[in-house]
C-alpha cells in the first residue's frame, strides 16, 4: 500500500499544474538497496532523474528514457508507479530576475538498473551517486520524494 503524503504547491501559483515522469533507479548490493541519485543542472541538489512526457512513450518509458540520459542507467523500468511528489520547477534565464516557479506533479517509476554507461548525454552535466534509501531521503527536498524513497521495496515488484 502506498502511503501518500498530501502534495504541496507553492502558495498563489498561478497557472496549470504539469507532470514529470520521474526514475527511482536501483540495484540490490550485498542484499542491500541502493538507489541512484544525481544533480539538477541548475542549483545541482541530489534528485531523481526526471523528465516531461515524451510522445510515443508510456509514462514508465518516459522514466526510463531520463534515467538514461541524465544517469547512463540501462536498465527495466516497472509498469506500475511507486507514488508521486511535487514540486516547484524553477524557469527562466540564470540571468533573469524573473524567475517563474512552475508546479510539478512527478510520477515516481521504479527502474532495475542493469549497468551503468560511462558516456550518456548528460554525463559532463551531472554527477550521480549510490546511496541508502534512508541516506537518499535525507538528501532530496521533496518530503514526499523522501516518503516514496524510504518506504521503497523492490520484494514488492517481483
Amino acid at each position: 500500500m502506498i502511503k501518500q503524503l498530501p502534495l504541496n504547491f507553492a502558495k498563489g501559483h498561478k497557472g496549470d499544474v504539469r507532470t514529470q515522469f520521474a526514475a527511482l533507479c536501483f540495484r540490490v548490493k550485498n542484499k542491500k538497496v541502493q538507489v541512484l541519485l544525481v544533480t539538477s543542472r541548475r542549483s545541482r541538489r541530489w534528485i531523481l532523474p526526471k523528465g516531461w512526457p515524451i510522445n510515443r512513450k508510456t509514462p514508465y518509458e518516459s522514466a526510463a528514457q531520463e534515467a538514461w540520459e541524465e544517469a547512463g542507467v540501462i536498465g527495466r523500468a516497472e509498469a506500475r508507479p511507486l507514488g508521486l511528489y511535487s514540486y516547484t520547477k524553477v524557469i527562466g534565464d540564470d540571468d533573469d530576475d524573473e524567475d517563474v516557479g512552475l508546479p510539478i506533479v512527478a510520477m515516481v517509476y521504479a527502474v532495475r538498473v542493469k549497468t551503468l554507461a560511462a558516456e550518456y548525454p548528460e554525463a559532463g552535466q551531472r554527477k550521480r551517486k549510490w546511496v541508502s534509501r534512508k541516506k537518499a531521503a535525507v538528501m532530496v527536498g521533496e518530503p514526499e520524494l523522501a516518503r516514496i524513497l524510504r518506504d521503497f521495496d523492490p520484494r514488492v515488484l517481483i
